[in-house]
């Protein structure tokens, strides 16, 4: 399989109906930038999921595990193990919610912050390799037709 960039080249399959298949190739965009970002974080001792509930930690909007769970599109359990391993590590707490006192919201620690700041840096860099093929207007465009899809905004 090539890797993602400019020099990647289609592939003889890619002819067939399928090649055109919303679900194939967002699945297909997804597991390369998967190995991308999963190397890109390698030195933080983080993977794609643990980054992104440290960033959304780091975010200022407070939410809570289910939350988390919910805009991830993992199982709560799943959360709660990632959860667990960056409060571990001194990157995120557990805190009283301000709107439900019930629900425990997830922030980060200074010591998160900073992580995340480093993280975020090579996370942009795997992701302009991913999208190397595309202009800086074509990168916007797909993601804002991305957002569009799942959510109905078009920001």
């Amino acid at each position: 399989m090539a890797t993602l960039g400019t020099d990647v080249q289609t592939p003889r399959l890619a002819a067939a109906r399928i090649g055109s298949d919303v679900g194939l190739l967002l699945a297909k965009l997804h597991a390369a930038g998967s190995v991308l970002n999963n190397k890109a974080l390698a030195d933080f001792g983080l993977r794609e999921r643990s980054f992104s509930i440290l960033t959304l930690a780091c975010s200022g909007l407070e939410p809570t595990q289910r939350e988390l769970a919910d805009f991830l599109s993992l199982d709560p359990s799943q959360v709660v193990t990632l959860v667990d391993d960056l409060e571990r590590r001194g990157l995120v707490e557990r805190a009283q919610g301000k709107q439900d006192r019930r629900a425990k919201i997830i922030v980060s620690t200074a010591e998160g912050r900073k992580m995340h700041t480093k993280a975020r840096a090579s996370m942009d860099a795997a992701e302009l390799t991913q999208l190397a093929g595309l202009s800086d207007d074509e990168s916007q465009e797909l993601k804002r037709l991305l957002r569009k899809a799942l959510w109905g905004a078009a920001e």
